[in-house]
């Protein structure tokens, strides 16, 4: 399964569901490297000849105008390198809005990198509890929790930033400016009906969908495709790459694309990794989630000295950063586990999305002169957890790492990743970034590793 080209390309819309990505494909054999933006050339030769090739980016917390920004030169790295299938991963809830994480603005600024209008759109991943059944979205609230229609969902119906008011997928893409969405439905897939119904879809007339681009004058045609069990991925990822090879595409939705095409390909999954080591020294963790999930989680965590940071101060008072910055780095060099947390834990009210939006790069400057002061000091950190998927995105970018590559998975969905980087006190970091629906109550304790 090697190539000149790589075989997968993939944005991720933020850092933590790029390296759900990163995990489902290396699980799989492939040689896969994740990127923290456009990649130079000496990082390439750094990372081998690989089958995967991805970019960690921070679009969903972008408005438009800066997402074209960010999505313009990696339409021109994916053109030129030329993946039989570029991924633009978004989280599996699909939260995102016309003025803030905008798929259809995405869609539209990578879509010159390939050559086939068909533009397929996965809904669901149902190994992370996520559902597309007649276009409608609907999600687990944690870990092999109830499953409620997204827009009733107890913490994506009141997100911060991007709260889903909409189930039907199409209506919701739709709002945001992608328009002429048709759909494919599960009921197709049991009767293997798939391909041939996806040709009787307005904009694709009775011609193949190589042949669609003379059928319209439409730059691309988008189609939403149900998923409601994983015995469906193979159908869907037979559907995709068919297509693929016929002329390269670009496929929208969570890491349910790459799954689709390993089940097609019929990609071996590596054996489970050993249980993952006591870290060599003091684990620090940031939790700078809103959700009721990571509260959780924080409340779990025992074997952590935890500190709370308020939310407001950090982002507005430069002495208060800086004393709990000291505080963190005083717990760590007296060998403790340091879990700092923002997010509240006693039900409060989150705050607004403007004031929200601000906490994660303030977070992330945070977390970066932590991992430098206790480098700076002669004791790196080795081991480093952070919840919440824009503090995540951000960090790594504070962080100046030039990529991640796989290491072990820490719960489904929530990835461990090994740091590169020119800068010898954090390559190697080990690196856990997770979203903030993302891992069982018991997340922070099992990141310390086995005891």
């Amino acid at each position: 399964m090697t190539t000149t080209a790589p075989l997968f390309g993939w944005y991720g819309d933020d850092f933590t569901g790029a390296t759900d990505t990163l995990a489902v494909l290396a699980q799989a054999g492939l040689r896969s490297m994740l990127f923290l933006g456009v990649p130079s050339a000496e990082a390439l030769a750094a990372a081998g000849r690989l089958d995967a090739v991805g970019i960690a980016g921070a679009a969903r917390a972008m408005p438009p105008e800066a997402m074209r920004a960010e999505l313009a030169p990696v339409a021109r790295f994916f053109r030129q390198i030329a993946p039989t299938v570029l991924h633009y991963k978004v989280c599996s809830t699909f939260d995102s809005a016309p003025h803030v994480g905008n798929i259809a603005c995405a869609i539209e600024t990578l879509h010159p990198s390939v050559e086939n209008r068909w533009v397929p759109i996965l809904g669901g991943q149902p190994s992370l509890g996520r559902y597309c059944a007649f276009s409608n979205l609907f999600a687990a609230a944690g870990t092999g929790g109830t499953v409620y229609r997204i827009d009733r969902h107890p913490t994506m119906h009141r997100h911060p930033v991007t709260p889903m008011a909409e189930a039907d997928l199409r209506v919701h893409l739709a709002q945001q400016g992608l328009q002429g969405i048709t759909a494919l439905h599960y009921p197709l897939y049991e009767a293997d009906a798939l391909p041939g119904s996806l040709n009787t879809l307005p904009g694709h007339g009775a011609t193949a969908v190589p042949e669609v681009s003379n059928v319209s004058d439409t730059p691309f045609v988008p189609t939403l495709l149900d998923l409601t069990s994983a015995d469906q991925l193979a159908s869907v990822g037979h559907l995709l790459w068919q297509q693929a090879q016929r002329a390269r595409l670009l496929a929208v939705g969570p890491s349910s694309v790459a799954q689709a095409l390993i089940a097609c390909w019929g990609a071996q999954v590596s054996p489970p990794a050993p249980a993952l080591a006591p870290s060599p020294s003091p684990v620090f963790a940031w939790a700078g989630s809103l959700s009721p999930i990571t509260a959780a989680q924080v409340q779990a965590a025992t074997s952590y000295q935890r500190i709370p940071v308020d939310a407001h101060r950090l982002t507005h008072d430069t002495d208060y950063a800086q004393a709990a910055q000291r505080a963190i780095c005083a717990r760590l060099q007296q060998g403790h586990h340091v879990l700092a947390y923002t997010g509240p834990t006693d039900g409060a009210s989150a705050p607004s999305g403007g004031a929200s939006a601000a906490v994660a790069p303030a977070s992330a400057a945070l977390v970066a002169r932590v991992v430098q002061a206790q480098a700076d000091n002669g004791t790196p950190l080795r081991r480093v957890g952070i919840a919440g998927g824009d503090t995540s995105s951000h960090a790594v970018q504070a962080l100046h790492l030039w990529g991640l590559s796989y290491h072990t998975t820490v719960c489904p969905g929530v990835t461990l990743s090994r740091a590169h980087s020119t800068d010898p006190s954090r390559h190697g970091l080990e690196l856990m970034l997770k979203g903030g629906q993302m891992g069982g109550t018991d997340l922070f304790e099992r990141l310390l590793g086995a005891g």
